[in-house]
């Protein structure tokens, strides 16, 4: 994404998103635009050493292991998180800029001055 140095206004504000920076935002906001995907991003980013097993993340919802599987998988090829396989058990970790990018979309560089 193209970086503006207006510190008034969040970058969605401030000027259009070019076609490609939409469609790869597009992917990102709709990957996160979930309830159980918002959740497990939270619980991976919170967890303890920033990193989560998915035995950790099945107990908390009253889903089947194949569809946190599936959950996963969609927060994972979207980019906003990584894993790795550890003996029996996978890992996952939040990919800081991917959701760095999804937070600077909305964020104001400066907040706007009282009157």
């Amino acid at each position: 994404m193209t970086a503006i140095t207006t510190s008034c206004c969040a970058p969605i504000a401030r000027a259009p998103l070019s076609e490609p920076d939409a469609a790869e935002l597009a992917v990102l906001l709709k990957a996160a635009a979930d309830p159980v995907r918002l959740r497990l991003l939270s619980m991976i980013g919170s967890h303890a050493g920033g990193e989560a097993c998915v035995c950790d993340l099945t107990a908390a919802f009253d889903l089947t292991a194949p569809t946190i599987s599936h959950h996963l998988k969609v927060l994972r090829t979207a980019g906003l998180i990584d894993s790795e396989r550890r003996g029996t058990w996978v890992y996952y970790w939040i990919v800081p800029a991917a959701v760095a990018r999804l937070g600077a979309l909305f964020t104001p560089l400066a907040e706007p001055s009282s009157v």
